[in-house]
């Protein structure tokens, strides 16, 4: 049975809050216990936002056009990076390339709104404006148009979707813990051997290319291609953009095997994933190898600690590239080939499971991104899938 819909203008059902951004020049303003979001907090698939880059002090809040979020508030990305969405789970301020989105309590739920926002990401991205960065507007939100179930079905809706949610989000907080186990046990291996060699003597690095983006042909095929933009969490899977076999061919990378490890080397530098399929990679990153039969999850781990010692190095201020000379002028700990076989055997049940829960995730986001418009449309009614079950 199709429920009784209301069509309604987005901006009619929500209340736009800006952010803002405390005086940079004022230290007290900075570095307190409120977050202070941008974009590169939340530009993943994950429903909430639990931490953020930077944090400001309260004097930094009231002092500033910024707001305070608060649980279950909505932000949105407005500025550049557009589209990026996130739920707040705790108070949380923001910066002025953001909207937050409250919904109107006689309309719509909060959770049914984020799902509502989501499946309406690509009208909004349609309607930015702007000569240098794409922008949303306030008055973005009044050119679309959007139906609304009873308040009891928004419900039922984003119980079902959020299930699909929670699930994802579980097998990310198990991915961590295993991750941390793993890292671990690395370090007890590690442990008061010291510098011993070059890095690049014992893992090979290899850079990336891009084929020609002018040529359709070299583009949107089954290869995925992995960017910066790529790098969430520790096994990828999918990647944003893809290659064909002729654009393999015509640029600059191989393709790289499962559990090659990938860091990012310009722009987001020093993020690291290992390809859970097989993939090419631009030419911001670098590929790492491990030379010798040295395993590539020691490898993975090692490349951690090298580029935690390129930071120490910086002193603190944000390097914007790795280069190859970094590579190759880097002296790390490097235990006996023996050692480093027995850490492979404990640690590949763990990896194992991290992958398999990272498939896990991938599956259910397919099936969650294939119901929300069906169930925001009305194509498909809740009792249809209660039946299905």
């Amino acid at each position: 049975m199709i429920s009784n819909r209301t069509t309604h203008i987005l901006s009619d059902i929500i209340d736009i809050i800006s952010g803002g951004t405390p005086k940079t020049t004022i230290p007290h303003y900075w570095n307190g216990n409120i977050p202070w979001l941008s974009v590169k907090d939340f530009n993943n698939d994950d429903r909430y936002v639990f931490s953020s880059e930077k944090s400001i002090t309260q004097s930094g809040l009231i002092n500033s056009s910024t707001k305070l979020l608060m649980r279950d508030d909505i932000i949105i990305s407005a500025r550049g990076t557009v589209g990026e969405l996130a739920m707040i789970p705790f108070p949380m301020a923001f910066n002025q390339s953001c909207y937050g989105i409250r919904g109107k309590k006689q309309f719509v739920i909060q959770s049914y709104l984020y799902y509502l926002l989501r499946d309406n990401i690509r009208f909004l991205k349609q309607q930015t404006h702007g000569s240098v960065f794409d922008t949303i507007t306030r008055e973005t939100f009044s050119s679309i148009e959007v139906s609304l179930p009873p308040l009891e079905e928004q419900r039922e809706i984003a119980s079902i979707l959020t299930s699909l949610d929670d699930k994802i989000a579980v097998n990310k907080e198990i991915n961590n813990h295993l991750e941390q186990v793993a890292n671990a046990i690395f370090k007890s291996y590690m442990e008061n051997l010291e510098p011993n060699k070059k890095f690049s003597e014992v893992v090979q690095v290899l850079g990336g290319g891009t084929p020609k983006t002018t040529i359709a042909e070299h583009w949107n095929g089954s290869i995925p291609f992995f960017t910066p933009k790529d790098a969430q969490g520790t096994y990828v899977l999918t990647t944003e953009k893809a290659i064909t076999k002729a654009g393999l061919q015509n640029c600059n990378s191989q393709l790289y095997p499962p559990n090659t490890v990938f860091v990012t080397a310009r722009g987001t530098v020093g993020k690291l994933a290992m390809a859970g399929v097989p993939m090419a990679m631009n030419q911001s990153c670098y590929a790492l190898i491990g030379k010798f039969g040295y395993g590539q999850h020691f490898v993975y781990h090692l490349a951690h600690e090298m580029v935690v010692n390129l930071k120490h190095k910086a002193s603190g201020a944000v390097f914007d590239a790795i280069v190859t000379r970094d590579f190759n002028s880097e002296v790390v700990a490097i235990p006996s080939q023996n050692v480093v076989i027995e850490f492979e055997n404990i640690v590949k049940p763990i990896y194992e499971a991290i992958l398999n829960n990272t498939n896990e995730s991938l599956r259910l986001s397919i099936l969650r991104d294939s119901l929300l418009p069906r169930l925001m449309s009305g194509d498909l009614a809740v009792n249809d899938l209660l039946v299905a079950k």
